[in-house]
């Protein structure tokens, strides 16, 4: 009899072992698009802490699609996930899908890009304006007061391109840039080209090129070696393709953010969140410069 009782406690205990491994919470992961290596490495940055915190991660793709991102947060509040991470595609547009999620009890955390309204547990992200400006005044070193400067903007509407051309802007002042043209391109490589070919035309003794990301930057110098000029080039993100740019001297530099400490600052914070623990509402991710 008391084998019999030992057994049965035994299977108990492995049941419920079993079922308690079986119910991961589930956390999720929006992307405002996934065709970009800052945003692929802070997805792995995420990917990597849940899997160490024992979380179920679902990650999905926005697409740069404000309506998609909608759909994406609706999907997971029927599927009833714990906390949505959520780097929106636009800071305005994401404030419907954050507020869907309100409604429904599930925090929400914003990554690199924040919302202008709605309930956000956290924000994790570099502090963007500094950024701006660690950008401008680095390529002043290079250039001196008064150089003639390109800006490449990112995104319309995204609080990543707002802050860096405000940080921009300040070192612009302090340096006395001449702004030839400042243009969005999306933080696209591609339209980084196309813009930067379109503004050459007007502009031949333009001296430094900011772009507010690395991809931009990367279509940017495309276009100057094709025009046979040489101008410094700073860009921002310190993705691995705009490091391998600086190294081979063909940007002068970049901005380097940690994609994926905010990924895991996100997951770490969510964790905090759901155990009912104070979390700061803005998170800084230091910068530096990579030159």
């Amino acid at each position: 009899m008391k084998k019999l009782m030992t057994l049965a406690m035994a299977l108990v205990l492995t049941l419920g072992l079993s079922v308690s491994a079986q119910a991961k919470e589930t956390l999720a992961l929006v992307v405002s698009t996934l065709n970009n290596p800052f945003f692929v490495t802070l997805k792995d940055g995420a990917v990597k802490k849940a899997k160490d915190m024992g979380y179920e991660l679902i990650v999905l793709d926005s697409q740069n699609d404000p309506a998609k991102e909608l759909a994406n947060v609706e999907d997971l509040t029927v599927r009833g996930v714990k906390a949505i991470l959520i780097n929106p595609t636009d800071s305005d547009a994401v404030v419907n899908a954050i507020r869907l999620a309100n409604r429904s009890n599930i925090p929400v955390l914003t990554l690199d890009r924040g919302a202008s309204a709605g309930k956000v547990a956290s924000h994790i992200a570099s502090d963007n304006v500094a950024g701006g400006k660690m950008a401008g005044d680095f390529m002043a070193e290079k250039l001196g007061k008064g150089a003639k400067v390109i800006q490449l903007e990112g995104l319309a509407g995204t609080s990543a391109a707002r802050d860096r051309g405000a940080g921009f802007a300040k070192a612009v002042k302090a340096n006395g840039f001449k702004v030839l043209a400042s243009q969005p391109a999306d933080f696209d490589r591609t339209k980084g080209l196309n813009v930067m070919e379109n503004l050459l035309a007007a502009n031949g003794d333009v001296q430094g090129v900011f772009a507010q990301n690395d991809e931009m930057a990367l279509g940017a110098i495309r276009a100057l070696q094709a025009a046979g000029k040489k101008v410094v080039v700073v860009g921002f993100d310190g993705t691995d393709d705009g490091v391998a740019a600086v190294k081979r001297g063909d940007m002068a530099g970049t901005i380097a953010q940690q994609p994926a400490l905010i990924g895991l600052l996100g997951v770490k914070t969510a964790d905090k969140v759901l155990k009912g623990e104070k979390v700061d509402a803005y998170i800084p991710v230091p910068l530096m410069v990579v030159k």
